[in-house]
């Protein structure tokens, strides 16, 4: 299989658009944890420390996320550089881990999102009732 510098070139902007989504999801979940920690101090309520906690896993979900992209970042620039120097049987193996990396943090991407869409239906089912 031969392989072109333009290939991790490719991966190297799509990779750069998802690190910004994940910068952007970790400080809306930045935000939502200050706000939540003032108004636990002034009511220590275990509803908001249960909400808390749900952010700190997501918290370190992201940091996840963050490192697999950035990783896979790294590994798809020095594939082009592999690529630039004529090593093209290292620069494939290098490819390959910067794809599998892409794909870890895409994954943990997922299991954010379903944790963030459970805490929401957790609010919402609070507002269904009080409204039923």
């Amino acid at each position: 299989m031969n392989l072109n510098l333009e290939t991790p070139a490719l991966l190297f902007s799509a990779t750069s658009l998802i690190l910004l989504a994940y910068t952007n999801r970790f400080l809306t979940v930045a935000t939502i944890i200050r706000s939540l920690k003032d108004t636990y101090e002034k009511d220590e309520n275990d509803t908001i420390l249960l909400e808390i906690k749900n952010l700190n896993l997501r918290l370190d979900l992201i940091r996840s996320m963050q490192l697999f992209g950035v990783c896979s970042l790294f590994l798809s620039v020095f594939t082009m550089l592999l690529l630039f120097i004529n090593q093209q049987e290292v620069a494939l193996y290098f490819f390959g881990a910067s794809l599998l990396g892409l794909l870890v943090s895409l994954g943990l991407s997922f299991w954010e999102i379903n944790i963030s869409i459970d805490a929401l239906r957790v609010h919402l089912s609070g507002i269904i009732k009080n409204n039923s």
